[in-house]
Order: structure tokens, then sequence, then C-alpha cells
């Protein structure tokens, strides 16, 4: 997955034009903006950068994490503003430090979790913020037709996509698609008021951390 995404990261951002998918990410995008005004983000695996630039808009403050130089080097070009920080980092070994944020937000990363370690990382993920803060999921629907066809799928019933890149190189990447059920059993102990919406193509997430 690391290696797929660094090779990946000027290549990225083509997911966002696809023109059928522009009124979801349109609601998204809003949404993103309204749900972290005036909060302190910690954003997880931050890729290129594209919800960063979306959050800068109205959040107070964001630190922006991922495992890749890759991507990170083409996020920071985007000078987003000194209310921005970016950090290269594991997801799956996030450290808190002495500052607690009151938001986190992590976009088309849950669907890439191994089923195995969903809750390792979510309680990692919970470990950074202040209780009560708000939580933000986005992800990917599986849609016949317009997704990358399902592969195959493992003995722990984690679901792959054979990807391929402009260099004609191919790689074989967990991405799993979750029920509304299994979002909110996922996070059931670990969230309050959580809150499935699901648009054509992409869902939310949402809830406060306990």
């Amino acid at each position: 997955m690391v290696g797929y995404y660094g090779k990946r990261a000027r290549e990225y951002e083509r997911i966002y034009q696809k023109p059928e998918r522009q009124a979801d990410l349109l609601s998204l995008r809003r949404f993103v903006e309204k749900t972290f005004a005036g909060t302190d983000v910690f954003e997880v695996a931050c890729g290129t950068g594209y919800w960063t630039g979306v959050l800068a808009r109205s959040a107070a403050s964001v630190v922006a994490m991922d495992v890749n130089e890759e991507v990170l080097a083409i996020a920071r070009a985007k000078c987003m503003g000194q209310s921005v920080t970016f950090q290269q980092g594991d997801a799956y070994a996030l450290h808190p430090s002495t500052r607690r944020f009151n938001a986190g937000l992590s976009a088309f990363w849950w669907s890439h979790i191994p089923k195995s370690r969903l809750n390792a990382f979510l309680r990692g993920l919970h470990r950074c913020l202040s209780p009560g803060a708000r939580v933000v999921f986005i992800d990917n629907v599986y849609v016949e037709g317009n997704s990358t066809p399902v592969s195959g799928t493992d003995q722990h019933g984690d679901t792959y996509q054979i990807r391929r890149l402009d260099d004609g190189s191919t790689f074989e990447v967990c991405k799993n698609f979750p029920t509304e059920s299994e979002l909110l059993t996922a996070t059931g102990d670990l969230a309050s008021n959580a809150r499935v919406q699901v648009l054509r193509y992409y869902w939310i997430l949402s809830y406060l951390r306990r």
C-alpha cells in the first residue's frame, strides 16, 4: 500500500475529476467545510492534501499526516497557510502529543484498513483526540460499472482491487466497502451520536469521540 500510493502520487487527484461524481464531491466539500469550522483538526492519511485544502477554508488549525513523503511533497507545495502543518507518520502507530485535537478527519483511508486492524487504528486515533471531539470518515460506495471491480476476497473478509498506474505497473490493494451497519458496529463502544450518510458514490460516517 505504501509503495502504491508513493508511485501514484502525481496521478492521485484525477479521481476528483470524474464528471459523474461532481455533485457528490460538492456535497462532501460543503459538509467538511461546515463541520470543521473553527476546530483544531487532526487529519489522518491526508495524501496530496485535497481535503486538507477544504479543511483550511474554515478550520482554526489543521495537522495533516501521511506515511508517504511523495504525497506530502505535493501537499506542502500547495501553500495552504500558517494554520496548516503537514507531518510524516504511520496511521497504525499514532502517538498523542501534549496537544489533544477537538476534531479528526480521514478521507478514503477506512476502506484500505484490513478488518483485523480497524479497532486498533480507531483506538490509536482517539488517543490523539479530546473527549467529545467530532470525528468524520469519508470513503467510497461500490457502484457497479463505475468502481474498479473487486478482484478477490481473503480469509478475513477483506476485499481487493487491481490498480494500474500510468507506467504500466499494477498493484493489488485492499479496498473494503463496509455497510452502514458495519460502520456503526465498528465504532459502537467508541462513539456517540454516530450517523452514516450515503450518497451515490460516497459515504460519510460522523460521530463524537467518547
